[in-house]
């Protein structure tokens, strides 16, 4: 990739997500251009699928389903070395050409959006947790791979940071997805809270306040996952430990905020400074340096979290 090639994906990125922006600076440099690629597909597959740009704004898409399906239809291509139809293709190209990345975690994402195309309904959080898979895990696996990670457990645990990621993204734009038609925090949650959403209309007061204890058990579920993250830490080269480390507070920090704020959490989005990023970057610094020495320490196990089938490993990249 030429160097304004590279200049343009920087800004891309930092347009589409402050946080992710910081924490992929720190990976080694031949890492970070291929965490960068595969960045960019996703947020061009979750642009077209919403009619946003770099995630912002949200346009009425009447052919959701079918742009999906040119999606997969042109990933396919990328995955099979084709990345004509587009820079975001070309990436993934890129990719897979470098990783042998496997077309199954690229297919599962793809998932995602053909759950948002169909206007999925999710009941139980089990039904949260299998979006959450699909539009964050499955990257969180595919960033793991790209890290040099080929065990099952660490997968898991670059899944598992992909979830919390999720969660956390689910509890801070609860407004902005009910204006824009989509819900999903789990009817049955709600239903046991007395909340009432309306797909298309802004939260009430009275719906905020009652949303306000199951934003809080979705972050309780965030930090299970976050916890179980940490243990993949030490299996990283220790500039993607670096970087895995930061990412993981500072999205949970932006938990924190939600929770802070209660029914006001809703009136701006929720972030967090300039100063408390860098200051999880230093920190964060101190614990992968920590737990990169300890690469045999016994890590605690996964239970109760979702496993999905894609992490079996043996299969082709097609």
């Amino acid at each position: 990739m030429t160097a304004a090639g590279v200049a343009a994906q920087d800004e891309a990125i930092r347009a589409g997500s402050k946080s992710f922006a910081l924490a992929s600076r720190l990976f080694e440099s031949a890492t970070r251009p291929l965490v960068w690629d595969l960045y960019a597909w996703c947020r061009h597959c979750d642009d077209v699928t919403d009619g946003q740009v770099s995630g912002h704004g949200h346009a009425v898409v009447a052919d959701r389903a079918a742009r999906v399906a040119e999606l997969r239809r042109l990933s396919d291509r990328a995955l099979g070395g084709d990345g004509a139809a587009g820079p975001a293709f070309a990436g993934l190209a890129r990719v897979v050409a470098a990783t042998r990345l496997p077309g199954r975690y690229v297919h599962d994402h793809l998932a995602g959006f053909e759950m948002d195309a169909a206007e999925r309904r999710y009941d139980t959080l089990d039904d949260t947790l299998s979006y959450c898979y699909h539009v964050a895990g499955a990257v969180g696996l595919m960033m793991a791979w790209i890290m040099g990670v080929r065990d099952q457990d660490t997968l898991l645990r670059g899944c598992d940071l992909g979830m919390g990621f999720q969660l956390t993204n689910i509890a801070r734009d609860v407004n902005d997805d009910v204006v824009n038609g989509r819900i999903y925090l789990p009817a049955a949650w709600l239903g046991e809270a007395g909340a009432t959403l309306v797909a298309g209309e802004a939260m009430s007061l009275p719906a905020r306040e009652a949303v306000v204890p199951v934003v809080a058990r979705l972050l309780d579920e965030a930090d299970r996952y976050y916890a179980s993250a940490w243990y993949g830490v030490s299996a990283l080269p220790w500039r993607s430990a670096w970087s895995v480390a930061t990412a993981r507070h500072v999205y949970a920090d932006i938990g924190a905020v939600v929770r802070r704020r209660g029914a006001s959490a809703w009136d701006t989005r929720a972030a967090t400074g300039r100063g408390q990023k860098v200051g999880r970057v230093v920190q964060a610094l101190g614990e992968a340096a920590w737990s990169v020495t300890r690469r045999h320490a016994v890590r605690l196990p996964r239970q109760g979290l979702l496993t999905p089938a894609s992490t079996a490993m043996g299969e082709s990249t097609s």
